[in-house]
């Protein structure tokens, strides 16, 4: 039987004590108050709990109190800047809670039980897999080209410090996210059916593309890869893999049994991205053209 029937049952037998508002706080401080009377079906004689609109509640609560964890990651001078725990509400206790708030106890203050979210990535797991280099690619693009320069920094800075595990893809789009304004991306040249144009963003297939041959020569598994409808000055022909945050995305598999970091940079009017893992990781590399600096 459902839970909420059997307290509606339990509660029609004994006498609510339970006051009216509750406030709810974490680290003893006041987030916000609730009724009881906005938890219970309007449409019935017993008071049945309604999970749907505590769950609406608890999705809220948890998206302005939770903290995300931080991945431990290298930074420009090759130190490891350490993890960071995160946290978010234990639904399993604190619905426990709201059901003795409800029910049982008369409370005046009721404290979100938290849980710690650990980061995918600590300082042990990059120490051992940023010491093997796997793969490698090197482009070279016009700095001179401001904006498409600067777009081409923000997408290597999204993608640097990316860990794949094994059997894990990498979708380019998900990891990126969708180049915006808001995001800092600039309006630069973009081929769109053959023709050049300009758009929010221009310029990160370089990244896509250098990204596509880094991965090739490590010998992963390619799952999905577009060319441009046109040759592009950067890359050798046919070695492209072009991307769109509405249209085409670059997805490539982790086939190894060690996970594999991502480095990628720009340095001068080079874009460089290398793959990295442990040393005892057995892989397939594979040969591939240069690219045309």
């Amino acid at each position: 039987m459902n839970l909420s029937w059997i307290m509606a049952f339990w509660l029609a037998a004994q006498p609510v004590s339970a006051p009216e508002e509750i406030t709810i706080t974490k680290d003893g401080v006041s987030i916000t108050t609730i009724n009881h009377l906005d938890f219970f079906n309007p449409y019935t004689d017993l008071p049945i709990f309604d999970d749907q609109k505590y769950q609406q509640f608890i999705n809220q609560l948890d998206q302005q109190i939770s903290m995300e964890p931080k991945n431990a990651r290298i930074d420009q001078k090759g130190n490891i800047i350490p993890e960071e725990s995160g946290s978010k509400i234990n639904c399993e206790a604190f619905r426990e809670r709201i059901y003795s708030y409800f029910f049982n106890q008369n409370y005046a203050n009721l404290e979100i039980p938290m849980e710690t979210v650990h980061p995918k990535v600590d300082s042990e797991l990059l120490s051992d897999i940023r010491s093997k280099r796997i793969g490698s690619y090197v482009t070279s693009f016009n700095p001179h080209n401001r904006n498409r320069s600067f777009n081409i920094k923000l997408a290597a800075e999204a993608i640097n410090n990316h860990v794949v595990f094994p059997e894990e893809t990498f979708s380019f789009n998900k990891v990126v996210g969708k180049r915006t304004k808001a995001k800092g991306y600039l309006k630069a040249p973009v081929i769109v059916r053959g023709e050049f144009s300009e758009d929010i963003g221009g310029g990160i297939c370089q990244v896509s593309s250098t990204l596509f041959n880094a991965v090739d020569n490590a010998g992963l598994a390619i799952v999905k890869r577009f060319s441009h409808s046109r040759d592009v000055p950067y890359i050798p022909p046919g070695r492209d893999a072009t991307v769109s945050w509405y249209g085409p995305d670059f997805v490539f598999k982790n086939k190894y049994q060690q996970p594999v970091l991502i480095r990628a940079r720009t340095l001068g009017n080079l874009l460089i991205i290398n793959l990295y893992s442990s040393e005892g990781i057995n892989y397939q590399p594979r040969k591939i053209p240069r690219a045309l600096h």
